[in-house]
Parts: structure tokens; sequence; C-alpha cells
């Protein structure tokens, strides 16, 4: 580590055991409530030096806003943790956590290691759900926010350790790692502010990724929701998980707590839907552009299982992920739309069919198309008052507009 970045660290630990103090208890409360009221930032820190001084005006400012972004995430709980801005935006969402560590610890594996605990969420998930817990983290930051967390909550069993995951790994005998029986990793997949789409260059490397899935049967690892399937071992299930039309996250289950091949999760409104198989279900089979037009959650179709709710749905195109059928589909699983019109790819037609239409609001969707669609949208909007979903995408191979209604349940 070179001199600036410890220097940071340091300095950055230091106003963190600043806040956990009663004055800085207070100083954060009083952050908080000049930050609810809607106080520019100048005028609150000049207040807040004149108050409570100005070695925890600035901390307690930055973590105020901190806490305000996490709330809607992390709920009550949120004004009771420390967060820096790097650790917040890496930080899983607390109800991913809790499920990911009932799943582990539903065989009754403990203690779990924590490999990675960076602001302690998959820490504080599982000490929760009753399990002894190693926090291991080389970060100086990450490991006095997880200590200072856990504690925030009251909760015990947990000990922060400082070391290299990849040593701990490579040291893994008899099913356990760091001595335990269980581990939870999260290999940081930036660097410099960038994503690294290799797993080669991911932190720790995905050489201690296969490494702790092979030598310690109950583990879990989080992955890039891109991970090509080639890389995914032998006997390790991989899960997708999307919520709000999003993939959340991707996981690598270990071989002690697989119990498929490949499995997608939706998480809507409270409710868990799941599709499993246990080996390549094939593609779903290929046909005409029919009454309705069906676009599947993502993890469905990053987890290549869209065949197995599409019912006697086809694809438009066997490069594209839409189903079409003749009528709507009542899986939470597909989003349907009315198809109305199929019209060739032509912007001054599709225009001037919007117009004859009366459709002058559009929402612009696409697969398989270079165009953005903003930028569509934009062209396409027109003095009418009907509105359309426009489908660009390719049908048989060829560049194809679908017109359709509105979103349908």
């Amino acid at each position: 580590m070179d001199r600036e970045p410890e220097e940071q660290a340091v300095e950055t630990v230091r106003q963190l055991l600043a806040l956990a103090t009663p004055e800085g208890a207070a100083a954060l409360s009083r952050a908080a409530t000049l930050l609810a009221g809607g106080m520019d930032a100048v005028s609150a820190l000049t207040r807040l030096r004149a108050e409570v001084g100005t070695d925890l005006a600035g901390p307690a400012w930055g973590v105020a806003r901190q806490r305000e972004k996490a709330r809607s995430t992390f709920g009550p709980d949120a004004d009771r943790l420390l967060f820096t801005g790097d650790t917040l935006e890496q930080a899983g969402r607390p109800a991913l956590a809790d499920r990911r560590a009932a799943r582990l610890l539903a065989e009754g594996a403990e203690p779990v290691a924590d490999l990675g605990c960076a602001a302690g969420t998959d820490t504080i998930a599982l000490a929760r759900a009753g399990a002894r817990v190693v926090a291991v983290d080389r970060d100086p930051v990450a490991r006095e926010l997880t200590r200072l967390n856990t504690t925030a909550l009251g909760l015990t069993g947990v000990e922060v350790v400082d070391a290299d995951v990849v040593d701990l790994v490579a040291a893994a005998t008899d099913g356990k790692v760091a001595g335990c029986r269980a581990a939870v990793l999260d290999p940081a997949r930036r660097a410099g502010g960038r994503r690294q789409l290799d797993p080669d260059r991911w932190s720790p490397p995905w050489s201690t990724v296969t490494a702790l899935l092979d030598r310690v049967p109950a583990a879990v690892v989080k992955v890039a929701p891109g991970l090509d399937h080639d890389r995914v071992p032998d006997g390790i299930e991989a899960e997708w998980v999307s919520t709000g039309g999003s993939i959340v996250e991707a996981l690598l289950w270990g071989r002690g707590v697989s119990t498929t091949w490949r499995r997608a999760t939706l998480l809507r409104d409270g409710r868990l839907s799941e599709v499993t198989a246990d080996a390549e279900p094939g593609p779903a089979p290929v046909g005409p552009v029919r009454g309705w037009l069906h676009e599947p959650d993502p993890a469905l179709i990053r987890s290549g299982l869209m065949s197995l709710v599409a019912a006697d749905a086809t694809l438009v195109d066997p490069t594209i992920a839409y189903l079409t059928s003749d009528g709507p589909s009542g899986s939470p699983w597909l989003s349907s739309y009315r198809v109305a019109d199929v019209l060739p790819f032509n912007l001054k037609k599709l225009k001037a069919h919007l117009r004859a239409r009366g459709i002058g609001r559009v929402v612009v969707k696409k697969r398989g198309s270079p165009i953005e669609p903003e930028t569509l949208a934009r062209r396409l909007r027109g003095p009418g008052s009907g509105s359309a979903v426009v489908v660009v995408t390719r049908v048989a191979g060829a560049p194809t507009v679908l017109v359709c209604d509105p979103l349908s349940a």
C-alpha cells in the first residue's frame, strides 16, 4: 500500500472511531436534523463546526448523507450504521444477504467466514441468523466499519480479522477456510473506478474463487451477472436473482449447498418465484409473431431457462429473447404486450404510421438493434393523445418494429 492511501485509511478509521463516541453520536444526530431540514452543505457545515467542532463536523455530515441514501435499502438500520461513500456503493441489499445466510446455514454449517467483509452486510446477516462469523478484510476501513456496525446492532459472535483471502483459501483444508466450515466471498470487480470484466482480474482472482468452491463445500460466491456459463465448475449451482426488472446478483453455490444446476430467482412485491433445471433445457422453438409479445425477466434470460416458462410461446428470432404467443401470459417471469402492428423497420414510415393511429407518446424497447431507445422515443413523439410500446428488434433475421399496446399484467 503506498503512503497516501495508507494515510487516508488511517484518517478515515480515526473519524469512524470518533463518530462511535457519545459526542460523535450527538454530532450525527445534529447533522441528520440539518439534512432533513433541507439545509445546504455549506450552511450546515458552518453550523456544525460551531456546534460540535471542526473535528466532527465534516465526518458527521458525510455519514448523515450516506445514511439518507441508505435508508430506502437498509430501513431503520441505516440510522445506526456507519458508511463511507465507497462502502455504501458496494454494499449488498440486506434482504438478499439474509436470504443467502438462511440457505448457507440451513444444514448447520458454522462458523462462517465472510471473506472480504466491506461494511459488514453479510456479516450482519449471518450473525443475525445465529452464526458465529469470522469477518476478513485487508482494508482497515472495512474492518473498522464491520466491527462498529455489528456492535451498533448489538450482534455478538463476530471476530474481525486482518488477513489475505488468497492466502486463507490456499491454506483451506478439510472443508474449512479460516477455521470455518462455511464461507461467503464477494470478489471486488472494480479497479480504478472501472468494472473488471475478466474474472482473472477480480480481487481475489478467479483462481481463488474456484479453489474456494473446490475446497469448502458450504460456500457461496457473488459473481458478475455476465459471467460466462463455461466458467461455472461442474457440480456448482449458478443462480441469477432479479428484482425491479434488473439482475441484482449472481451466485455460485458450493457443492455442499447446491441443489440444482441452474436457478433463476425473481423477487417481486415481497414474493419469490424460482425456476430451476438440473440440465440444459434447450432453447424455445422459433415461430412467427402472433398476437402477444412477451418480454422475459433478465434473470430468466441470463440463466438460460427461458424455454421452461415459454409454454406454447415461441421465439421471434433464434438470437433474440422475445417470445410470442396467441394470448397473454400469467407467468410472473413474463411481461406481456398485445401486438397491434408488425412493420419492417423504416423510421419515416413508422412515424407516419403512429400519427395515423393518433399515437403521440411511445416507450421504446429494443433487442438486437443499435438504436438508442431514448433518442428514438423523442423522434417519434407527436401530437396524438394515444400511447404505445414500440419494440425494435429482429424477426427471422430482419429488422422489425412491433407496435404494441401499453403493458398488460
